[in-house]
């Protein structure tokens, strides 16, 4: 909710400078009324618009971006997980509690990243992550799932050259499933500043200022300046929210975890 806080706080700033200008446009005396000093004034406003436009663009953009990688990043590790089952089962059935705890490690992922969903059912996973971590994916306890897994993979003892070929294709796939892990907690981190963010509201709250200070004072201007308001704090919501992509309204899908378990649950 906190997004949602920051966008609410960057509305009533923007309603509120534009306010602040129209009360500051009565005090003026009227040589700063004149209309070379509007136009003066349009011309900031216009020069801060486009500074502005350009970089939500770019922010957009950027963040867009990176919500997407996590996504496929995501997917990629779902697949391997599969990939890494599907040769286990192949292996024989000497590898089933190998198996099992894979099975558990991805039924704690959903649990521990996607707490606001429904938990797969059972009570074989570890289901609480630890309270300081980016997403349930960097637990500790999760981690070293992981590392039990890896080395119950290293004392795969193959008889023949087959089980050889798919022990050494076990282990090539995890690790790739270890370096997709670590691409999704490094992609699930915010990569929009707060330096850069304050910046660029204290931009907004001058260009609503600047509108109240120029516009004329009637209903349908305070009208079209607070749904302007309104458009542009939602905007900022949704780059704040996508910033997050493991927290928020706008979140990773769970999916395809949810479809890894139920492959290597079979």
């Amino acid at each position: 909710m906190t997004d949602a806080y920051d966008a609410a706080i960057l509305m009533i700033a923007l309603m509120a400078s534009a306010a602040v200008g129209m009360l500051v446009r009565r005090l003026l005396p009227e040589t700063h009324r004149s209309r070379e000093s509007f136009e003066i004034v349009q011309l900031v406003i216009t020069m801060l618009l486009t500074f502005a436009a350009l970089v939500m663009g770019l922010l957009t953009v950027s963040v867009k971006n990176s919500f997407d990688t996590a996504n496929n990043d995501m997917a990629n590790l779902a697949a391997q997980i599969v990939q890494i089952d599907q040769l286990l089962r192949e292996y024989g059935p000497e590898t089933d509690p190998v198996r099992g705890m894979l099975r558990s490690y991805t039924a704690s992922v959903i649990a521990t990243t996607w707490p606001g969903e429904t938990p797969p059912a059972g009570d074989y996973y570890l289901r609480d992550a630890p309270p300081n971590i980016v997403n349930g994916m960097e637990s500790k306890s999760l981690g070293d799932s992981l590392e039990r897994i890896g080395n119950a993979l290293l004392r795969l003892d193959p008889s023949d050259g087959y089980h050889r070929n798919l022990a050494a294709d076990c282990r090539s796939h995890f690790d790739a499933l270890m370096m997709a892990r670590w691409a999704v907690i490094e992609q699930a981190r915010p990569i929009i500043s707060g330096p850069f963010y304050l910046v660029m509201t204290l931009w907004l709250i001058v260009i609503f200022a600047c509108f109240g200070l120029t516009g004329p004072r009637n209903g349908l201007v305070i009208v079209m300046i607070a749904l302007c308001a309104v458009s542009i704090a939602s905007a900022i919501f949704v780059i704040l929210d996508m910033d997050n992509p493991f927290n928020g309204f706008i979140m990773i899908s769970s999916e395809p975890m949810r479809s890894a378990l139920a492959d290597v649950s079979r």
